[in-house]
């Protein structure tokens, strides 16, 4: 029995039209479409990233995250002649995972909560360490609360090299000054017990009452430190600042995370001191 004319039409429409579409797949992919490769920009193939993984040679990266960077301090502290300095206590938490970078935001905030001054910085943060971060000498007028934002974090494992640099101060010491120019000084003697030769160490300063309340804080470049060798240093306080000090807290900063910091000397033998600066996987 024949088909009805109607309905015969229509499956004769049907085989055409799936054989042009057929033949016009055949030709995009045959003459027109790009191959594939590692170079494409785009994840295919058998790959398990964006031209990396499977057939391609290039090894993926990973996605390093850490858990957020956790503040246990954050205060500020007249400096004189309308200028105030800002302390904020950073903690990593991460037991591998550190921070190449981080960016952050301070804000000083009047009575109302509106920003009156503000000042972007950049750092970086090993795992399992708390650091200070200082800003200095903050221009505002009668500021009522300081607001510390960190925008954003590179997160990063160590490689060939697991903990803090054995860098110290000893010989510590805080005191008024009885003639010639400054409020208060204080001093100690930058030791590096380490094998690296470092560019610049920071060294920061925090004064404290016998509450533990911040009472000023100052902080000093150390230029061109070598292996063993020690360095005195000296900051100076120019004005008197309110309450007594009774606690000094020194601490020192190598950065280990970028290998400009590492003075590349030569050791006996020709050979360069051997050291992985840290990478992002």
């Amino acid at each position: 029995m024949a088909l009805p004319r109607l309905p015969k039409q229509f499956v004769i429409a049907f085989i055409y039209l799936f054989f042009v579409v057929l033949l016009g797949v055949l030709v995009y992919v045959t003459f027109i479409k790009a191959p594939e490769t590692c170079f494409d920009s785009l994840e295919n193939q058998n790959e398990t990233g964006i031209d990396c993984g499977g057939v391609c040679a290039a090894v993926c990266k990973e996605n390093i995250v850490g858990e957020d960077l956790q503040f246990t301090e954050v205060a500020f502290v007249p400096a004189g002649d309308g200028k105030y300095d800002v302390l904020a206590k950073v903690y990593n938490s991460n037991d591998v995972e550190g921070a190449s970078s981080f960016t952050y935001t301070v804000t000083l905030k009047d009575g109302t909560g509106k920003g009156i001054a503000t000042r972007s910085g950049k750092n970086y943060i090993l795992p399992q360490e708390s650091k200070y971060i200082l800003e200095l000498n903050l221009e505002a007028t009668a500021p009522a609360a300081v607001d510390f934002v960190v925008d954003s974090v590179a997160w990063a494992r160590l490689s060939g090299y697991q903990e803090k640099p054995a860098v110290n101060v000893y010989q510590k010491s805080y005191s008024q000054i009885s003639s010639g120019a400054g409020f208060s000084e204080a001093k100690g003697l930058l030791s590096n017990q380490s094998p690296y030769d470092f560019r610049s160490i920071i060294v920061r300063v925090i004064l404290r009452d016998a509450a533990g309340s911040p009472l000023a804080f100052n902080a000093t470049e150390i230029r061109t430190v070598r292996a063993s060798e020690e360095r005195d240093f000296r900051l100076v306080w120019p004005s008197a600042f309110p309450g007594t000090v009774e606690k000094v807290e020194m601490e020192v900063d190598a950065d280990v995370y970028h290998s400009d910091n590492f003075i590349r000397q030569y050791l006996p033998g020709g050979k360069f001191q051997e050291f992985t600066p840290p990478t992002a996987f």
